[in-house]
């Protein structure tokens, strides 16, 4: 029980409200997960019709399982 508790205490401190002048900071580009999304998308979409498979992208090698 006591596991529980803590575990919900630290999911609920992740928790916070954002204030409308702190949105245009966290906007910003260099804050987001990837820097191209456009680029990342068309590189799985090529990746994806190489292969005749999709995910998997962040893993080297060809499709006959080489490095």
């Amino acid at each position: 029980m006591k596991v529980f508790v803590v575990l919900l205490a630290v999911a609920a401190a992740g928790c916070t409200t954002v204030e409308p002048y702190q949105r245009a900071q966290l906007a910003r580009p260099d804050m987001a997960f990837d820097a191209s999304p456009g680029h990342t998308r068309a590189m799985e979409k090529t990746y994806g019709a190489k292969e005749a498979s999709s995910g998997g992208a962040s893993v080297g090698g060809g499709g006959c399982g080489c490095n």
